[in-house]
């Protein structure tokens, strides 16, 4: 068993190419020849490995999703064309008009969206609890509820729930764990270790590398029994561990579109190589940023989980080692301190994303999490005196110089 870096870079053996390329070509192509008749009916009616159509399938894709299979010990994965694809195409697979997620409010902002408006106005019913509180989230859950959902870090409230925990008691009704790992990857955070069944990331951010390609990933880690499923239990039988991914290859995902393009599946097959240097890098400059930052009088708060200060410090330890992620948030006096110091900086980029090559700063409450009216903002944790900070892999002491002087003009 290699190492994780060794098998983001030698991982996938693909077959030799006329040239002997190091790399996974790009496939730009839409469809694929086969030597005859027969041979075509076979792989359209997957009896025969072989890709048909690059909607469906595409040799540089499923080098990308191979790749980390490895890399995440799950049993089958699926790459798709954004962060949200990854999160809608996984509840099409688990829901319908009728079932219910059990979930927290404190979500990416566009998730919420989805949950609230795009899939209620379908007839599924969205259940909001505490994730800290094991006795709500079993209380819940019902005959109808089709998963539960979490993020392994909430973006942005920083928020870390104990997985193996909420698993235990989703297990105990039969329904699957969903997790968003997008702010910790398979390299800082083993899902499925942790009790989760689905783990989703926008591979947008993280794994891209530099902030180059959208795009998305669905992982079964291969732990749910998918006869438990209501939506489901028939393709248990035949497809066992891999019913989620195949349900989703076979109809859902095909059928809605939502496909990885060759190119960015290449330059994020690219992006893995360097992939748990960048976080190492990142982690740090975040830990030391908080450090400062908790320390300046202009700052009224500063949340990140690996400070010791944390109510997340404890579970984010237990959960994800020493590094707690790439990103943290501060609050300031009011918000026209907030908009002074993102004008004031000269090396963070005023720009929305997270776990880009270059730090970016953000105000949430205008911008992210802008079409909610106040009132939900804050039930949402989202304060107007806020400010999210993604810590890129820059020479951490520029970055402090650079807050520092922001700070001091205000």
């Amino acid at each position: 068993m290699t190492g994780f870096t060794t098998t983001a870079i030698h991982g996938v053996r693909s077959k030799e190419t006329p040239h002997g390329t190091l790399r996974v070509p790009i496939y730009d192509s839409v469809s694929f020849e086969h030597e005859d008749s027969k041979a075509i009916q076979q792989a359209f009616e997957g009896k025969r490995p072989a890709h048909t159509y690059s909607r469906i399938s595409n040799p540089t894709v499923t080098h990308l999703e191979q790749t980390l299979r490895l890399l995440s010990g799950g049993v089958a994965v699926l790459a798709v064309s954004s962060g949200m694809a990854a999160i809608s195409n996984t509840i099409l697979a688990l829901g319908s008009s009728g079932k219910n997620i059990v979930t927290t409010r404190h979500l990416f902002g566009n998730t919420l969206s989805l949950f609230e408006k795009t899939l209620f106005a379908w007839g599924l019913e969205v259940r909001y609890v505490s994730m800290n509180d094991m006795s709500a989230v079993d209380a819940a859950i019902d005959k109808d509820t089709c998963c539960v959902f979490l993020e392994s870090i909430t973006n942005p409230q920083l928020e870390v729930a104990d997985c193996n925990a909420i698993s235990a008691v989703a297990g105990k009704h039969g329904v699957p764990l969903v997790a968003d790992n997008t702010l910790m990857t398979p390299y800082l955070f083993n899902s499925r270790k942790n009790g989760v069944d689905i783990e989703i990331l926008s591979s947008t951010k993280y794994i891209s590398g530099g902030g180059t390609t959208v795009g998305g990933i669905i992982i079964d880690n291969g732990t749910f029994n998918w006869s438990q499923s209501a939506k489901l239990k028939e393709y248990a039988t035949q497809y066992g561990p891999m019913t989620c991914i195949a349900r989703l290859r076979q109809e859902i995902y095909r059928n809605v579109g939502a496909c990885l393009s060759p190119h960015n599946a290449s330059m994020q097959s690219l992006g893995l190589e360097t992939l748990s240097l960048r976080i190492d890098k990142s982690c740090k400059g975040c830990l030391e940023i908080a450090h400062f930052l908790s320390r300046h009088p202009s700052v009224m708060a500063t949340h990140y989980p690996g400070l010791s200060n944390s109510a997340s410090y404890g579970i984010a330890r237990k959960q994800f080692g020493s590094q707690s992620g790439g990103i943290l948030t501060f609050d300031l006096k009011d918000t026209e301190q907030c908009f002074k110091l993102m004008d004031s900086l000269n090396i963070i980029r005023r720009a929305t994303n997270v776990n880009d090559n270059k730090s970016l700063i953000i105000h949430p409450w205008s911008t992210i999490f802008a079409e909610y009216c106040d009132e939900d903002k804050y039930s949402t944790g989202i304060r107007p005196t806020m400010l999210r900070l993604a810590v890129g892999i820059e020479d951490t002491d520029d970055l402090i110089k650079d807050l520092k002087q922001g700070l001091e003009q205000l």
